[in-house]
């Protein structure tokens, strides 16, 4: 189930799974509900991921795309959609699907201007620049049952997306893992031999890491 989002009239939005502003308890007035939040992360994500073209967007080589584009596509979709629902929906996502940039005169928390992109998730070729957040020892991927034999052969393959999504938690790997089985595998990544070996792992949302793939000598099953 999708929380609220509620929007306090100092801090601005936030999701609505806890009781009050996190910066100073206020309850604020809601501004998207649980259902409109989720099916307008589902389309923008779909956007800025899978379909552009189909909505009327531009990506450049990096993924990003115009903001106001955006939000015209989204009003287009939704009579009840606005520009503040996009920008509270970018600001409160709990897996930092969305980045935005400022322009010279707009905020990126403001809800006109800038650029918007994805974090992860691309099925259309864009090149994402990698970061220097640190990655961890050990990173997590949940998969289906009768998918571990080809996985152990051919390891972890990006499929239908451009890269490979690895999870910093085990529970996250198993809650994606349950989109594909009612009791997933959750496998292990060696990311420190990984990356000692030259290959590039990167950080992106907020506990979300892709490579462009994962070979069987990094992968062990979890518990075994």
């Amino acid at each position: 189930m999708t929380d609220p989002v509620r929007v306090c009239e100092d801090h601005g939005a936030f999701s609505a799974e806890r009781e009050g502003c996190p910066a100073c308890n206020a309850c604020g007035v809601q501004s998207l509900s649980g259902p409109r939040r989720r099916r307008l992360s589902k389309f923008m994500s779909g956007a800025l991921r899978h379909f552009p073209d189909d909505v009327g967007l531009e990506l450049d080589e990096r993924g990003w795309a115009d903001y106001n584009e955006l939000v015209a596509a989204v009003e287009r979709t939704y009579d009840w959609a606005r520009s503040a629902h996009v920008a509270a929906v970018i600001a409160t996502d709990p897996k930092g699907r969305f980045e935005r940039t400022a322009t010279e005169t707009a905020a990126a928390d403001d809800d006109i201007g800038g650029r918007v992109r994805a974090s992860y998730g691309h099925s259309v070729a864009v090149d994402l620049e990698p970061t220097d957040a640190p990655v961890p020892d050990d990173l997590y991927h949940g998969t289906a049952p009768d998918a571990l034999e080809s996985i152990r052969e051919e390891g972890l393959r990006p499929m239908n997306r451009r890269q490979v999504h690895l999870s910093e938690r085990p529970a996250t790997a198993r809650r994606v893992g349950r989109r594909h089985a009612d009791e997933p595998v959750v496998l292990v990544v060696d990311a420190a031999a990984m990356l000692a070996d030259g290959r590039r792992i990167t950080k992106r949302g907020r506990e979300t890491y892709t490579t462009d793939r994962v070979p069987p000598e990094y992968l062990s099953v979890r518990g075994e």
